[in-house]
């Protein structure tokens, strides 16, 4: 029998929800999934933690332990990023045993974790905090396509981590690249090869993720991955009540009742279009990812980015220059976080008009060495151009970071009202604050929020009209709508600009590759005349102006502070990235013309400098 992990929870509504299913979305359906006799659901871990704070008002730790409450009978999973956790950067061990401990007590069965490079130095920690807190640990073996990515590079690799104690293997294909053949040959070279099950996690993107699935089932692979319809295709999973028929009567029968399953899916159906969500569907684009590598997810994210930025007609250049940024890096996989260190270094390569010009501070974090070891040997005048004569780190990256957990107990305080309060701000300082200060005031009670019934297909209410009392919300002083309709009850709040994140750590922290509400930046500032003794410093993008690298630290300059070329004066978070502003002229600032915090359009200007 092959089993099923359904992703419908995690995976599906973050490749191609922007992982905006909330808690009260998901506990109508819960009875079903876990009666349906999955391998386990996936349910946390990824985004997933992230956006529950930054985007929902939702605590993610009460978020796991209600699922837990009606979910008694199917594993609950979650998706690790190594010694990244849930994160963009690597967090020391003290933090990530406590997370992965508290995870564990909170509901979590088991743990996938894996580290983007295959530096399987960056799992040894989590596997070990998995294995002492009595999940099952799952290791990963990311899949890409470059000279140095063989079949005998990933058994070798599946093989350490089996030595190192995984009770299982996934082979991870986050850009849906594995193709059937390939997918046959190396399962059956990991089953005669390792002791331990063997799961395979694929992307529809561009369509061969069924495929490989199938050649996988004759090769004897023992789990995949699938999600219910409504929240299958494109940049997701494939569809499991597909994958449930293709195999019945077969040795792989699943055993799963397609009936079932489509009860499950008109429930998400229903959800799909009272939320208007898209379903998941095959680009042109997404087909090149055959070319490029680009995950489907990440070219969502790549479009919107670059409408921000005004310069969509730029993604076939970018598009382009993915593979060339990725082969100066030394050939990393495609997933979080190196896509988003590639993708963005690609755009900025792209709109500056000049390759690494700008180079966010994750690029040269990456060049340091400071996210492992790369697959290959980054390219010497690249490295020069990124870090310059700076040594690069050959030892475990977590291995020069200070404990941290005492650290940020100390400094959330008495924000702080419980040690996964600590842990949350740990992994995401402002977001998580900015969460605690608001907690109660704006949150949504999952049990009396939005949820359709499965008897409805749609609500008397229609989509356009609830964008239409959106608008006329946000032209009042009104901060909240609670509608109902047809029995459908319907929260609307008046949006806000995104929470800001900055590291808290030695590595600097990329922020997620999810669509995020747009933010108008204020109209650019200039004076009508400028002196001809100032220089102004200009923001080369749209995005997020910060004085400083974090909450807690000093600004880079002030006015009056005395500045040289190449030195940071600002950063501008951009593309999900943290993008230091240097200074091309010696001077002191005379004025600065932002706020901390504000958003800015491209070429509105920061600072004024005075030549000296």
């Amino acid at each position: 029998m092959l089993r099923i992990t359904d992703t419908t929870l995690r995976d599906a509504h973050q490749s191609l929800w922007a992982t905006r299913m909330r808690t009260a979305d998901m506990l109508p359906v819960l009875a079903d999934l876990d009666n349906a006799g999955y391998h386990s659901l996936e349910v946390w871990g990824g985004a997933t933690f992230d956006v529950c704070m930054r985007y929902l008002d939702e605590d993610p730790w009460e978020r796991l332990r209600t699922i837990k409450k009606h979910v008694t009978r199917t594993p609950l999973q979650m998706l690790l990023r190594g010694q990244a956790l849930v994160g963009y950067q690597h967090y020391p061990d003290d933090v990530v045993r406590a997370f992965v401990r508290k995870a564990v007590e909170s509901g979590i069965d088991i743990i996938r974790i894996f580290d983007a490079l295959n530096d399987v130095r960056n799992m040894e920690m989590p596997m070990e905090a998995a294995r002492e807190a009595g999940a099952h640990v799952q290791a990963s073996v990311v899949y890409t396509i470059s000279p140095v990515h063989t079949t005998e590079h990933y058994l070798e690799t599946a093989l350490r981590l089996e030595g190192m104690g995984a009770d299982s293997i996934c082979i991870k294909d986050m850009a849906g690249l594995l193709t059937p053949f390939k997918a046959k040959e190396l399962v059956s070279r990991f089953k005669a090869s390792l002791k331990v099950p063997v799961q395979l996690h694929s992307h529809y993107i561009g369509g061969m993720a069924l495929g490989a699935y199938l050649l996988a089932a004759e090769a004897g692979v023992d789990i995949i991955d699938t999600a219910s319809v409504p929240l299958a295709f494109g940049a997701s999973q494939p569809p499991v009540e597909t994958v449930v028929r293709a195999l019945q009567d077969s040795p792989y029968d699943s055993g799963l009742d397609i009936h079932a399953l489509f009860k499950i899916a008109r429930y998400f159906e229903s959800l799909r279009q009272t939320r208007g969500f898209e379903r998941g569907v095959t680009r042109i684009t997404d087909m090149r990812v055959f070319d490029h590598q680009v995950p489907g997810g990440m070219i969502s994210n790549l479009v919107s980015q670059l409408e921000q930025q005004k310069a969509l007609d730029k993604l076939p250049e970018v598009l382009d220059e993915i593979p060339r940024v990725r082969r100066d890096l030394g050939y990393p996989p495609l997933v979080t976080p190196t896509s988003q260190i590639v993708g963005t270094q690609a755009v900025l390569n792209v709109l500056s008009g000049a390759r690494y010009k700008l180079i966010p501070g994750e690029v040269k974090a990456y060049a340091k060495g400071l996210y492992g070891a790369a697959p290959a040997e980054i390219s010497p005048e690249v490295r020069k151009q990124i870090i310059g004569a700076e040594e690069q780190i050959t030892c475990r990256p977590a291995d020069i970071l200070p404990p941290g957990l005492e650290r940020c107990a100390g400094e959330i305080g008495s924000l702080a009202q419980s040690e996964e309060d600590i842990l949350s701000y740990a992994i995401f300082p402002q977001i998580a604050s900015k969460f605690f200060e608001n907690r109660g005031r704006n949150s949504l009670d999952v049990m009396q929020a939005a949820a359709p019934a499965e008897s409805k297909e749609d609500t008397s209410m229609n989509l356009q009209e609830i964008k239409e009392l959106i608008k006329m919300l946000n032209e009042t002083e009104i901060s909240e709508l609670n509608l109902e309709s047809e029995g459908v009850k319907i929260n609307i709040k008046k949006g806000g600009p995104a929470a800001p994140l900055a590291p808290a750590l030695p590595v600097a922290a990329p922020a997620p590759m999810a669509a995020v509400p747009e933010v108008k930046a204020a109209p650019a500032e200039a004076p009508a005349e400028l002196d001809s003794n100032l220089v102004p410093v200009t923001a080369p993008m749209v995005g997020t102006f910060y004085h400083a690298a974090s909450p807690d630290s000093e600004p880079f300059v002030q006015v009056g502070s005395s500045v040289k070329p190449g030195q940071v004066l600002c950063i501008i978070e951009a593309m999900k990235l943290m993008n230091e502003i240097e200074a091309e002229a010696a001077g002191k600032i005379a004025r600065v013309m932002v706020e901390n915090g504000q958003p800015v359009e491209y070429g509105q200007t920061l600072f004024l400098i005075e030549k000296q």
